[in-house]
């Protein structure tokens, strides 16, 4: 699975606005490793940089003395829908109005054909979703809205998820959908009593790393409005429910571990998680050992539930981008062993609990148990830190359809006669929600098959993912 996307906007007068961006932006870069690029106004003018490839690689110092301004808005991307070409990358300009705008967009929109049929445009021609917000903005702004106005018409028209962050002159406006699927959060550079600067990023790391004070998230359906003067805050959108829906999956494997969401440290959530797992399914054996990164933490509460031992089994590669689904068994193993290394003088002889975050499709961790048992491990016991997946995603991850999905299609044995482990145990539904201590916040979709927004139910344009 991958995430779509993370969003950053700044405004800090007298500082380098873009300086501080690029440390935001690479503090979300497990959020999207496809491309990655920024916009600043100043002197009337909004500037974008943008290109395929990881933040370091856009962006070079010269160029980031060349993006002059207080205001800032930036997007590391992984598609969802739409191309996966430079063309694609974000944040969308549009010159519209006095000085145009700039859109940076997290998320996955259900009913992009229909709005385009709606208002004539072929889809097949847009790039992504976010390029037909874009496009729909334009068209009000052209008409004579002011921007804030045409962002409630257009975004009150959109089914789906989005966190946005959109520049336009002298102000940065910051919105979130009325489910409040994608994650969004407000924080301040300087004192309370004497701030400097305000910033908005998909998480909470991306602020700590520029020296910003977590203030709080952005509610469901909220737009915020920075400029110099400070922040100000309504409610665009009428919100889906008493209770936001965010993304159960931001605290199985999406989100840093030094994250904060809705009250909670994901690091805190995730040991949790392994310690109902141990408590859940028992098994003897000799060392508990985590698949890195996101499932390290679970690995570590199910050694301390257990008393198994907790070790390392394997090392991953820091330097390796995503690894991509190939066509054949042998390439599949390849990209592991590219990714992960075992500890042999760890593994050899040893009756394993190998603790994940996920199984999707499953050819990535039957190559993993592959991996483990050539390494000489005695017996695998696989234990999976979020239910089976058994649905396909419509708000922002990327995940395969569901004739793909292995959990959608077998029993848990037959998923474990098909890894080749000795054993697998999936965490309750229950047990996660209680690790991450909810009461119904959370969109759980792809576990239970209840969608609580529109999902497409027709093939869309060419170029989306459904």
């Amino acid at each position: 699975m991958k995430e779509a996307c993370g969003v950053v906007g700044i405004v800090a007068p007298g500082r380098d606005v873009a300086h501080l961006c690029y440390d935001a932006l690479f503090a979300l870069q497990h959020r999207g490793q496809e491309s990655a690029g920024m916009a600043t106004f100043q002197n009337e003018q909004i500037t974008v940089v943008k290109d395929n490839g990881l933040v370091s690689h856009v962006f070079a110092d010269t160029t980031l003395r060349a993006l002059a301004g207080s205001l800032v808005i930036g997007h590391t991307r992984y598609s969802t829908s739409g191309s996966a070409n430079w063309t694609a990358a974000q944040p969308v300009y549009r010159s519209a109005g006095a000085s145009g705008f700039a859109l940076a967009h997290n998320g996955n929109l259900t009913n992009t054909t229909k709005l385009a049929e709606d208002v004539g445009i072929l889809f097949t021609s847009m790039l992504s979703d976010s390029d037909l917000v874009a496009e729909l903005l334009a068209r009000e702004v052209d008409a004579g809205a002011p921007l804030n106005e045409a962002l409630e018409t257009v975004l009150g028209r959109v089914e789906g998820a989005f966190s946005m962050v959109i520049l336009e002159a002298n102000q940065i406006h910051a919105v979130r959908d009325p489910y409040g699927f994608r994650p969004l959060c407000l924080g301040r550079l300087g004192t309370e009593d004497a701030p400097e600067g305000w910033i908005v990023a998909s998480e909470s790391p991306a602020l700590d790393v520029v020296g910003a004070t977590f203030v709080r998230e952005i509610s469901p359906g909220e737009m915020v409005t920075i400029t110099k003067d400070g922040v100000t805050s309504r409610q665009l959108l009428e919100p889906a429910g008493e209770k936001q829906k965010l993304c159960i999956f931001e605290f199985v494997y999406f989100a840093r571990p030094d994250a904060y969401l809705m009250g909670h440290q994901v690091h805190t959530t995730r040991r949790r998680m392994g310690e109902l797992l141990a408590l859940q399914s028992s098994v003897e054996a000799d060392l508990v050992m985590g698949v890195p990164d996101s499932g390290v933490p679970a690995a570590e509460g199910y050694a301390k539930a257990s008393g198994i031992p907790f070790g390392y089994g394997l090392v991953k590669n820091r330097y390796i981008g995503r690894t991509f689904i190939s066509p054949d068994q042998a390439a599949r193993a390849a990209n592991v062993r590219r990714k992960l290394n075992p500890l042999k003088e760890n593994i050899d002889g040893q009756r394993l609990v190998v603790v994940d975050d996920s199984i999707v499709r499953g050819t990535t961790t039957k190559a993993l148990v592959q991996m483990l048992r050539d390494a000489g491990a005695k017996e695998i016991h696989l234990r999976i830190s979020s239910p089976p997946f058994i649905g396909p995603c419509y708000y922002g991850i990327d995940t395969p359809n569901r004739e793909d999905l292995l959990a959608a299609n077998n029993t848990i044995e037959e998923i474990n006669d098909f890894l080749g482990s000795d054993s697998l145990e999936y965490i309750t539904l229950e047990n996660l929600r209680a690790a991450i201590q909810l009461n119904g916040e959370c969109c759980d979709a792809c576990l239970t098959g209840e969608y609580p927004a529109p999902i497409p139910v027709t093939i869309g344009a060419a170029g989306s993912r459904w």
